[in-house]
């Protein structure tokens, strides 16, 4: 069985949502880079072993990022899930996890990288909003895409109403590429994901769409 280890910065809905989903993996750690982070309080509960590495402790990026590896190494795991973690990571960090560091992302890479998506989906008048699962690589949100959900953006949104819709697609792709990842049925081959659906052990999502 696999061994994860989750990271969060906040109360990590998508941590929850992985905690919750039954996965055939071993849940390792969650580990934020904020002791008050509420997240820690719900994995505690959860029965899973937390941790926290300050960033605000140390001097620069490459500092904080080497003490936080020396902590996520401790556990050894074989998959890092970024799961709402608010920290620019630096090269050598994602490096040092190349092939098996993943994030999600609320867009549909490769649009809207950054900050506030919705409200630059909803400027820029697109029809179709979702989110991204994928590995992590040193440009910030890209990487090989493992999967994505969309929703329909409706002509009254605001960015509260479009970030809520788009957080149910999250808690139930995030889960299932976890699920992947664990039963080895994605391949990374350059710089593409390919996804063994036929052997899967449970059926494939469908995103919920509007008649």
């Amino acid at each position: 069985m696999k061994r994860i280890v989750i990271l969060i910065s906040g109360r990590g809905s998508n941590m929850q949502a992985i905690l919750e989903a039954d996965l055939p993996v071993e849940i390792a750690a969650v580990i934020s880079n904020k002791p008050e982070a509420k997240g820690l309080e719900i994995a505690a509960r959860h029965g899973v072993a937390t941790a926290a590495v300050d960033h605000r402790q140390h001097a620069s990026r490459e500092q904080f990022d080497t003490a936080l590896a020396e902590k996520i190494d401790s556990y050894q795991p074989d998959l890092v899930v970024l799961a709402g973690f608010m920290r620019i990571l630096t090269e050598g960090f994602v490096n040092r996890y190349q092939g098996r560091l993943i994030n999600i992302h609320p867009a549909l890479l490769p649009a809207f990288p950054g900050l506030d998506t919705h409200e630059k989906a909803l400027q820029e008048g697109v029809k179709v909003h979702g989110c991204t699962v994928h590995f992590v690589t040193p440009a910030v949100d890209h990487g090989p895409i493992v999967a994505q959900a969309a929703v329909p953006v409706f002509q009254d949104d605001t960015p509260d109403t479009l970030a809520t819709r788009v957080l149910e697609q999250e808690h139930l792709i995030y889960p299932e590429a976890i699920r992947w990842f664990a039963e080895d049925r994605i391949r990374l081959e350059n710089n593409r994901v390919n996804v063994d659906i036929a052997h899967a052990s449970a059926p494939a999502l469908r995103t919920p769409w509007p008649a």
